[in-house]
């Protein structure tokens, strides 16, 4: 049965979002514009009402987008493409935002919710920002319309609504069915389904759209001509953005960190650049809109930089969603055919602002103020001016993809390419930016509590120095105890000393705070976070060490580099390489243990014979409750795959591993690594490469005579024929009593363990049956072909096939715990500084100044 109503009803409530952000743009700006009061408040009364109808309308499209993806409602694209029936609900929520009418839709929510917070909370600044509001959800609702203009051929937006038959309505199958429905969807990417998933593109959206808030307040100051006003009311929510971005960002890292196998959690994709390049920008904008409200200066500065994080956001949203990265990244969306409406949607707000600053520009005031080498303007400038060199330099290769398809446009070629090794192209120049930016961070923040001259400066940043050149010293005797001299280059030592001294120069402005006014540290603290991730970043990337080193002079790979070969390591089951520090055995395929509501961990369980069944290791808690008691048995639905590896160092620590392989039939297989953490470093590993047994070629049967308690060599191991005995049962089925079974008990021994084979011969309906048994361990399969009571012996057949084997990558990363948790320190720092913020407008409000 087709679900018509609840498609409709959500393209009802997207053309309604539509009307009501035009509707309420328009009102609120007439009320922006109007003479008298009540005509002013009267418009402004309709732009309420019509914003929360388009907010309701919003939270419309995502209840019902989401009973078609939950109910499997696959008579719609969205939900084919997107979903299936095997994924659990936290999955099929992040399904909601999987592809593009999703992710718009989840930007139109935030945005929604930030506009409605705005309206009850500024009545001052309510009709000018809102206008910005209303005009931007307006472009967002039509990149999902899914209308065509008659006549034209001409489709505005892409339905999330549209149903399968619709996309695909030369397929045969709707050709002579037009009702089909298919049973099942095509399901998630299984690289998605992680639990950061659920939360990180929330987060990163909502950071997306923070970014429209002082974007709105500064084109509202513009406009009303209230150049200086508009940055008290911005700088709160330009904070709130700056840190919801950046978490965003690291949540994507931490993804990639433990999902992905390139063995990283950075690695310059353009995808990555495009949301890294404008929240460089948004700090930049922070440092400006904080210098301007202490002293007045860089209110130019700031109105630029805060239209440009927002300008370049769009300009992000156009290169992932347009198709222009598609040869160049593999997180780019393919083109729907919104890049023209994209480029519209970038170019009304690009020179829409840029129009309005040099109508204003004249008139925007600026300091006389002649800025000394030893005042926090400076230092603020030169660390504004770094930062946005460092957003340029991130910039201008992402965009080669977009300028090749520009001037192509215009006739003409171009053989730009994109750089070819990303991490060694941007890690160049962005690791001197980062040591520029700590030295800065330590520096300036002696300038922006004080006034000093170079004296006085020298005697402030005197013990720090002393400090850090102490700590540096010793951390240095210590690397060279753990690596070699070639180890120790000068830029590593250069980006820890400079790491260090912004951790321990911030520490001190951090002491002084504490004691005098807590509320002010939000700064320190941030820097101290910075300095901490630098220093994580250096260990972990810089000194990362390979354990899995092959030094068993067997190449996998003759086409593959010498460096290839060295770093990933060929292990067949059940044999232990010693190499690295580490003893490193391949134990065996596990499947993945799925409950009927969520996957396990697979620590937490014990792998059995049983395929469908694991046994609790512990009591096992599920969102907050307790689901199994240790020893329980609990049936699971396997999915896909993990490879049980233990690493045992020579310490005699034993770690077990399971880097998974996810295949799915759409997708194909992805391989997900395994990590195991302590304090002083993550022991992360990945599968490479591995056989597939279902396609393994067996070898001609081998058929040779035995007796009992007879050796022979089974694919080169010793086996020993134990007995032969009758059986009355195969299984859980009874023989009758004209039937005849026997069973054989052979014994294997392979190079670490024994074995049990146990092939049987049966004559039923005097038709001769034989059930071989295979010991996947040895790629060895045993049948008992005949018997020969004359002699007293037994024909075996032996077939052999290669052993199981996978290709395995695995590294040290010393001291990433420092860079997970100097993101931690970052974000309460931006915490404080939001908290102090907004206390200090909430003031001013009530003492009537904003």
């Amino acid at each position: 049965m087709m679900h018509y109503f609840v498609g409709d009803l959500g393209h009802l409530f997207v053309i309604t979002s539509f009307i009501a952000a035009i509707a309420s743009a328009f009102s609120y700006f007439r009320s922006t514009g109007a003479a008298s009061l009540d005509l002013k408040d009267q418009w402004r009364k309709n732009g309420a009402v019509a914003f929360y109808v388009h907010a309701t309308a919003v939270l419309g499209i995502c209840v019902t987008l989401f009973i078609i993806i939950y109910n499997h409602y696959f008579e719609y694209h969205y939900a084919y493409s997107h979903s299936d029936r095997n994924l659990p609900l936290h999955y099929l929520i992040s399904t909601f935002w999987n592809g593009q009418e999703g992710s718009f839709l989840l930007w139109m929510f935030w945005q929604a919710a930030l506009g409605l917070v705005l309206i009850f909370t500024n009545r001052f600044w309510e009709a000018p920002v809102m206008t910005v509001f209303g005009l931007v959800q307006a472009f967002l609702a039509s990149m999902i319309l899914g209308v065509v203009i008659p006549g034209l051929d001409f489709r505005i937006g892409s339905s999330p609504f549209i149903l399968l038959r619709e996309v695909m309505q030369n397929a045969p199958i709707f050709v002579s069915n037009p009702e089909f429905i298919p049973n099942d969807g095509t399901g998630l990417n299984p690289l998605l389904q992680n639990y950061w998933m659920v939360i990180h593109p929330p987060t990163l959206f909502l950071g997306f759209a923070s970014t429209l808030v002082p974007f709105s307040f500064c084109l509202a100051g513009l406009w009303l001509k209230k150049y200086r006003e508009w940055v008290r009311p911005a700088l709160p929510w330009a904070l709130f953005g700056g840190a919801v971005l950046g978490l965003g960002i690291l949540m994507g890292g931490y993804w990639a960190y433990e999902t992905l196998n390139f063995g990283g959690y950075w690695n310059w994709d353009p995808v990555e650049n495009g949301i890294y390049v404008p929240w460089l920008i948004l700090v930049a904008s922070i440092h400006t809109m904080i210098t301007y409200k202490n002293s007045e200066t860089a209110l130019k500065a700031s109105i630029i930089l805060v239209i440009a994080v927002f300008v370049l956001v769009l300009y992000a949203t156009f290169l992932t969603r347009s198709g222009v990265l598609g040869d160049s990244s593999v997180h780019s969306f393919t083109d729907l055919g919104l890049s023209g409406q994209l480029l519209v949607y970038l170019g009304f707000f690009l020179f829409g602002a840029i129009i309005l600053s040099i109508v204003r520009w004249k008139e925007i005031p600026s300091s006389d103020k002649e800025v000394s080498t030893y005042s926090r303007e400076f230092w603020i400038f030169v660390g504004t001016l770094v930062i946005c060199l460092m957003g340029f330099q991130v910039l201008l290769p992402t965009s080669i993809p977009a300028w090749n398809k520009f001037v192509g446009f215009l006739g003409f070629s171009s053989n730009m390419a994109p750089p070819a090794d990303q991490i060694y192209f941007y890690t160049k120049f962005q690791l001197w930016f980062a040591v520029a930016i700590a030295l800065l961070s330590a520096v300036g923040q002696f300038f922006w509590w004080k006034k000093m001259d170079v004296r006085q400066l020298g005697k402030e940043l005197l013990m720090p120095f002393i400090i850090t050149l102490v700590a540096f010293v010793v951390i240095l005797q210590v690397m060279v105890s753990f690596y070699s001299s070639e180890a120790i280059n000068a830029r590593y030592l250069i980006i820890l000393f400079s790491a260090l001294f912004t951790v321990i120069a911030n520490g001190k402005i951090l002491l002084s705070l504490l004691k005098s006014s807590p509320g002010l540290s939000g700064g320190a603290v941030a820097h101290i976070g910075v300095g901490m991730m630098l220093i994580g970043m250096m260990f972990s990337s810089g000194y990362s060490k390979v354990v899995s080193l092959n030094n068993t002079g067997l190449l996998y790979s003759r086409e593959a580099s010498e460096e290839y070969n060295r770093e990933n390591l060929l292990l067949f089951i059940n044999e232990p390489r010693t190499m690295a520090g580490y003893k490193i055995e391949f134990k065996g395929e596990r499947l993945e243990p799925r409950w009927k509501s969520g996957y396990l961990n697979p620590n937490d369980v014990e792998f059995i014979e049983d395929p469908y069944r694991v046994v609790a290791k512990r009591d096992i808690q599920y969102n907050g409750r307790k689901l199994f008691n240790a020893k329980d048995t609990i049936e699971i639905f396997p999915e896909n795959k993990y490879y049980e590896v233990q690493l045992v160092s020579q310490g005699g620590g034993k770690h077990t591993l399971y880097p998974r392989i996810q295949d799915n039939p759409t997708m194909g297989v992805a391989a997900s690594p395994d990590i195991k953490r302590d304090l002083s470093k993550d022991l992360y590993a990945h599968i490479v490469d591995l056989n597939d047994p279902e396609k393994a070629e067996w070898s001609k049967t081998e058929e040779i005579k035995v007796a009992a308690l007879q050796e022979f060599f089974a694919n080169d191991y010793v086996a020993v024929l134990e007995k032969v005995e009758r059986i009355f049962s195969i299984g859980n089925t009874k023989l009758d009593s004209a039937d005849v079974a026997v069973k054989a008990l052979i014994r294997v021994k392979g190079e670490y363990e024994e074995y049990l084979a146990e092939p049987i011969f049966i004559i039923r309906n005097r038709m001769v049956g034989r059930i071989p048994d295979e010991i996947k361990d040895l790629g060895v399969r045993l049948t008992l072909m005949n018997i020969h009571p004359e002699t007293g012996q037994f024909s075996i057949g032996i077939d052999t096939r290669q052993k199981d084997w996978i290709v395995l990558k695995a590294f040290e990363k010393p001291l990433i715990n420092v860079l997970w948790i100097g993101t931690l320190v970052l974000m309460i720092g931006f915490g404080i500084a939001i908290v102090r913020r907004s206390r200090e407008f909430k003031k001013m409000k009530e003492k009537g100044l904003e």
